[in-house]
């Protein structure tokens, strides 16, 4: 059975699963329990409860802010789907705190282990916001993460590798705050821009205690108290023609810490793809080799560009032994299109012989 939209279904070859709220290019975006998509192969995709007999819960209206489709990002955090839980506010909560924050995974090994990337909410504020990156050689942005952080949560954002430091020597936040089914005071919106010193990230010294974290972290201060620091811009003020490395940062009072909880990516396990034409195709009588070989290696590109800017993601190929052909036009496709990802072999307990996962860590090369 063909998964429908309002379907509840499980992956076959993968962890997890939900209902299907939305289908493209025979593509499933799956939401669990928490309303984070996982984009899933139809066929991937086992039917356990139809829309009918699962009775899904009805879903109240979306806020989506208004956003050109020129600068929508590919990614599954792009939907800003809410669910509607109760919100405890403070009068504290009224004023923004925005901070932008990088945890290293081991404080002993800075050289050798990757870093977390959180963005701090500590507000009675929804913010719909996109974290981008990008280095000083390249003229334009990419887009790490777009989508909703909930009041008083810290999102993780992204898991930078060291290999990946040399690609960031500037970073951004775009936000808009807002509420939902209440009124509230409306808040300007900000864009951040920062240089960052990759350097600092291999210095132990560099990293220092912070209200938000209990490990010592790298933290670059957004808004404190409302007020935009260095590096911030109010987006409707009259004077957002001058340099955002002229802003100046305005006294504040220091931040008191509040309840803030970690809200972490969801679907941490590798995606799954099988390239074997078995699987993609009923039926491919009269196919050539080279015919075959396209279609798999088209195949391989659609996944890739997919999910090209969810930092972090790992996808497994699965392309069989045999003769080697389909991996060498992987690592080929890798070399030339996607030369920013990681490569491995896959683990041979899980998916046996002829198995390829990548990292996704950035866009592709431009060809």
């Amino acid at each position: 059975m063909t998964a429908k939209i309002g379907d509840t279904v499980r992956f076959l070859n993968d962890v997890g699963g939900g209902t299907v709220v939305r289908i493209k290019d025979n593509m499933a975006y799956v939401a669990d329990e928490d309303g984070f998509e996982t984009p899933m192969l139809l066929r991937e995709c086992v039917v356990v409860g139809t829309a009918q007999t699962s009775a899904p819960k009805p879903v109240e209206a979306v806020v989506k802010p208004a956003i050109t489709q020129s600068v929508q990002p590919q990614s599954k955090s792009t939907d800003v789907s809410i669910e509607a839980e109760p919100i405890e506010e403070t009068p504290e909560g009224d004023s923004l705190n925005i901070v932008l924050a990088f945890e290293p995974h081991d404080l002993k090994r800075l050289s050798q282990r990757g870093f977390d990337t959180y963005l701090v909410n500590d507000s009675n504020y929804y913010l719909y916001f996109t974290f981008m990156t990008k280095s000083d050689s390249d003229k334009q942005w990419t887009t790490r993460y777009a989508g909703v952080v909930e009041p008083n949560f810290q999102l993780l954002l992204a898991e930078l590798s060291v290999n990946d430091l040399p690609e960031i020597d500037r970073v951004a936040v775009q936000y808009i705050a807002f509420k939902r089914d209440k009124k509230f005071e409306i808040k300007p919106p900000v864009a951040y821009e920062s240089r960052l010193d990759t350097t600092k990230f291999a210095r132990l010294h560099c990293f220092h205690p912070n209200v938000y974290f209990d490990n010592p972290v790298i933290a670059l201060d957004i808004v404190i108290n409302d007020e935009p620091q260095r590096g911030a811009l109010n987006i409707t003020s009259q004077e957002s023609d001058v340099k955002i490395e002229k802003a100046v940062k305005p006294k504040a009072q220091p931040v008191k810490r509040r309840d803030i909880s970690k809200k972490a990516q969801k679907n941490t396990d590798p995606m799954v793809v099988d390239l074997h034409i078995s699987e993609l195709l009923d039926n491919w009588n009269g196919m050539s080799n080279s015919e075959i070989l396209n279609y798999q290696i088209d195949k391989f590109r659609e996944v890739m560009d997919e999910n090209i800017n969810m930092g972090g993601k790992k996808i497994v190929f699965i392309h069989g032994k045999g003769e080697g052909v389909l991996r060498q036009a992987l690592l080929k496709e890798l070399n030339y299109r996607y030369k920013n990802c990681g490569v491995q072999d896959a683990s041979f307990r899980e998916y046996g012989y002829g198995a390829t996962q990548v990292t996704i860590s950035g866009n592709p090369r431009k060809y």
